[in-house]
């Protein structure tokens, strides 16, 4: 209906005596409303997000976290986590009881993972989820496009949805695209609550639901991640603080030292 009621006003204005200066007109107020009526795009989305966030998000991270274990969609059972982050390259959990000692750090680009205190493993591992819920607003822009296309982001691709009843940006796919890596963002806060990639040959997939604000941004409250359309983790998180003081020794891979409450 929009279409036709341009058309028309095109037509009028093109019957009137001015009709050079009309045209010119008309061919404006098309161009400006086609503009209005086009969805951002992922790019654009990004930038609107870096805008809001950067510079206001909270530093400094911490929580407990109900972390449920689902083996074939049923529950096999639950754990307690601790989580500590400095944004936006160091993430810290420690598993049950911290004086276990048994914990993984992930810092830049590899995680490191500790058994009573020893370091067991460390492989390469740029954590995209710590980028996506937060640590691209420590970034210079040019930056988090940069990353964004790393992590396999298609940035010319993007559209506008619904997820459980709220407006949505998706960034790097198409209508109805469910086949490549994609980040969906709800419209008011900007705040992600959809992510689909594909890594190792399988389908990984998260919601990010109860967003609750902390500081100068926003947090999920309770995590669903599924690998190939099955679940085998819910996380509820408790006992937020955000921009609190943490020992950075905490985050160093090379000399281990156990958590304190």
């Amino acid at each position: 209906m929009q279409h036709v009621s341009l058309v028309i006003l095109f037509l009028f204005l093109l019957s009137s005596t001015c009709m050079v200066k009309n045209v010119f007109v008309a061919l404006l107020i098309i161009i400006s409303a086609t503009a209005m009526m086009m969805p951002p795009g992922s790019k654009e989305v990004l930038k609107n997000m870096h805008d809001r966030y950067a510079g206001k998000w909270y530093k400094t991270f911490s929580f407990n976290q109900t972390t449920e274990i689902y083996r074939n969609d049923s529950l096999n059972h639950a754990e307690t986590w601790y989580e500590n982050i400095s944004f936006p390259n160091d993430f810290r959990i420690d598993f049950g009881n911290p004086d276990s000692g048994n914990a993984v750090i992930f810092k830049n680009d590899s995680s490191y993972l500790f058994r009573g205190g020893k370091k067991v493993r460390v492989s390469p591992d740029e954590d995209d989820l710590l980028f996506l819920l937060g640590g691209m607003y420590f970034y210079p822009f040019d930056e988090v496009i940069t990353k964004m296309k790393s992590f396999g982001y298609d940035l010319d691709k993007g559209h506008e949805d619904t997820w459980k009843g709220k407006k949505v940006y998706v960034i790097g796919a198409g209508k109805g695209e469910y086949s490549v890596n994609q980040l969906w963002v709800e419209k008011e806060n900007y705040s992600p609550v959809r992510m689909i990639k594909y890594e190792n040959n399988s389908k990984q997939e998260a919601y990010f639901e109860n967003h609750t604000k902390l500081g100068g941004g926003f947090t999920e409250t309770l995590v669903h991640f599924f690998i190939n359309d099955k679940l085998i983790q819910v996380e509820k998180y408790h006992d937020l603080k955000g921009d609190v003081e943490i020992d950075p020794a905490i985050f160093d891979p090379g000399n281990f030292v156990k958590l304190k409450l």
